[in-house]
């Protein structure tokens, strides 16, 4: 089966197809660094790299946008909050973001471009849509003429009129006055006193939250783009705006798939986490209680368009899982010791099959929870045949190879270090001793020095190994 993806414009499955043969160009919004992420954040980033590395496993080469909106209202308030500029703010907080991505292991994008640093080009743009009569300029701030780009709407399912209505009773009178129409939104906004600022056409003031990222996914990829991604509360307005402003410009098709991910909930009544509501966890914080392993595998083994309910027993079910895969990993290298030469054709097909119905899973809309699945089962084989009298070096590194190609699709880094230590080589040899000679105490206090050096003792019927405790 081919890769089928749901396009949240037409709220249907359709097969991918990129815009040129093996290239893919995907843009992803990124954060308002004005605070440190949290787990609902964190859901989007995992959601669309987990995406990005099935489509790199699939043999594409993907070139993959993530901006910074380092500029706006809540940086601004930020940053005057705690006596600092908007560009220290946002530095700090990019600074973070890399840190706890990274702890997720996020894939680097290939370009992370800022708003700020792209003024120039947000300024053209903006002045573009206005010689085109997309946009008009009101006493320093420039709005965009929603009614006139003929499709607004479609994205976020929203019906004009309606949204007009709704538009009137949650604007201010002021700016009501200088719109032509409720709907208009801002891509242009006139600089307050002391505020960031910088010189344009129209008077000193900033970009709009929407024009960045058709600047940016423009400039970095190309007019047209394969996937636009982003949690599924940017669909309306960001998204429709986006769409609207992109297309005005160019003329051309912005976006062929538009993907969508779910929101992160917690409590009884799965109340989705926010920033505003005050019911949020920082990753930066929860990395210091939780192995970031353990978090990313449950967040990336969700299916993107899915709710994920966060709650410690989710986390507790994803350690037991992340510790399954790994002592299956494990068993796998550590039979190489004494295996034989050559390889075992049946469990190999059988390895073949898990992978297949792994494809199978993830090409229906990226369906982690099916793909996942079939890790686990891969995983099972492996314990299977580590537990055999005689065992193949081949098959065994075709399983545990696999295993770690797909646990790596989730994100999961199975390939760790190689535990060869000669000092715990050599207690355990005079463990076993003491054991032979019946000196159980002694056996005892090695196995317990071991254990708190994180050392785990595993006896086999091939005989004693060790693990090191996941920290």
């Amino acid at each position: 089966m081919k890769l089928q993806v749901y396009n949240s414009l037409d709220n249907q499955l359709e097969t991918f197809t990129p815009l040129e043969p093996g290239k893919v160009k995907m843009y992803v919004c990124g954060p308002t660094v004005y605070n440190y992420i949290h787990i609902g954040n964190a859901r989007s980033v995992v959601a669309f790299d987990t995406i990005r590395r099935y489509l790199e496993y699939l043999g594409y080469d993907v070139t993959y946008v993530s901006n910074f909106t380092d500029v706006d209202d809540k940086l601004i308030m930020a940053a005057q909050a705690e006596g600092t500029t908007v560009p220290e703010l946002a530095d700090r907080y990019i600074q973070a973001y890399y840190e706890d991505t990274n702890a997720l292991n996020v894939k680097p994008a290939t370009v992370n471009p800022r708003a700020t640093e792209n003024i120039p080009e947000i300024i053209a743009f903006v002045q573009d849509l206005i010689d085109e009569g997309y946009a008009y300029a009101v006493d320093g701030d420039v709005y965009y003429r929603a009614r006139k780009f003929p499709t607004y709407g479609e994205l976020g399912h929203e019906d004009i009129d309606t949204l007009e209505s709704g538009a009137s009773e949650h604007i201010s009178a002021a700016e009501l006055a200088k719109k032509e129409d409720p709907i208009d939104f801002a891509l242009w906004k006139a600089a307050k006193p002391d505020e960031i600022s910088w010189d344009s056409p129209w008077g000193a003031g900033r970009p709009g939250w929407h024009i960045e990222c058709s600047v940016m996914a423009t400039k970095y990829l190309s007019d047209t783009i394969d996937i636009h991604g982003g949690g599924i509360d940017l669909e309306f307005p960001h998204h429709e705006n986006e769409r609207a402003q992109s297309e005005a410009k160019t003329d051309q098709l912005f976006v062929k798939y538009w993907l969508h991910n779910g929101f992160v909930t917690v409590g009884d009544d799965n109340e989705k986490m926010s920033k505003s509501k005050g019911n949020f966890v920082t990753v930066h914080e929860l990395i210091k209680q939780v192995d970031p392993q353990v978090i990313r595998l449950l967040m990336a083994t969700t299916q993107y368009r899915r709710p994920i309910r966060f709650s410690q027993a989710g986390l507790d079910e994803a350690q037991a899982n992340l510790k399954k895969l790994q002592t299956a990993y494990q068993n796998l290298k550590y039979r190489l010791k004494d295996a034989e030469p050559g390889s075992d054709f049946k469990l190999e097909q059988e390895v073949r099959q898990v992978q297949a119905d792994f494809q199978d899973a993830m090409n229906d809309d990226f369906n982690v929870q099916n793909g996942i699945a079939s890790v686990y089962e891969l995983a099972k084989l492996g314990n299977i045949y580590s537990e055999r009298p005689v065992v193949f070096a081949e098959t065994l590194q075709t399983i545990s190879s696999r295993l770690a190609q797909l646990a790596g699709i989730f994100g999961i880094e199975l390939a760790t270090e190689e535990l060869n230590d000669e000092q715990v080589e050599q207690l355990i040899a005079e463990r076993e001793q003491a054991r032979a000679d019946k000196d159980f105490v002694r056996s005892d206090e090695i196995r317990d020095e071991l254990k708190e050096q994180g050392i785990v003792l595993e006896d086999t019927p091939q005989g004693t190994r060790f693990r090191r405790e996941q920290q």
